[in-house]
């Protein structure tokens, strides 16, 4: 499984990874600190034999995605074992994953998760993972004063995971 991800701006990335501190701190689960996961936000997961048959489709999205604004507006739950916050999907978040998609489609042995493919993806940005009941709860009760956050998307990244590593980074062109 490989992951395209959207990463943000500092200001962002700083916040998101106070809240990921936090719930690490509270809950005594440092899953995401101790491997080392940037805030991010997954635009695409993939199954393929080798990395090396996605690069050139990720490499071709340089000149087609630019930097965009979203609004991470809430935090939810995949029960019984994630936190996340989560943005709305604005027209820019909407034409990123379907781009992605797009770029994907044809490319031999590859298959996109079904489960962010257009119109069937939640974006969501993981706070805590391998949550426990009481760690859930108490990840809950230290998010309760989350405010929105306006956020700018400014580059994307092919990743491989377990561990998170980047292959691939895209530095978006401003808009």
């Amino acid at each position: 499984m490989y992951l395209i991800s959207a990463y943000f701006d500092k200001n962002t990335t700083e916040q998101l990874q106070k809240y990921i501190d936090r719930i690490a701190a509270v809950t005594g689960n440092s899953f995401m600190v101790d491997n080392q996961v940037p805030p991010h936000l997954t635009l695409a997961a993939i199954e393929a034999r080798s990395v090396d048959v996605l690069v050139p489709a990720f490499e071709s999205l340089h000149d087609k995605l630019q930097q965009g604004d979203i609004s991470i507006i809430t935090v939810g739950q995949f029960m019984p074992k994630v936190i996340y916050a989560a943005p709305y999907i604005n027209q820019y978040l909407f034409e990123l994953n379907r781009c992605i998609c797009d770029a994907y489609a044809d490319v031999p042995e590859t298959t996109i998760s079904k489960y962010y493919r257009p119109l069937s993806w939640l974006p969501h940005i993981t706070l805590g993972k391998t949550l426990n009941s009481l760690q859930m709860n108490e990840a809950v009760k230290a998010m309760q004063d989350f405010k929105s956050i306006d956020a700018k998307i400014v580059r994307i990244g092919l990743a491989k995971v377990n561990p998170h590593a980047d292959v691939s980074i895209i530095d978006l062109k401003g808009n």
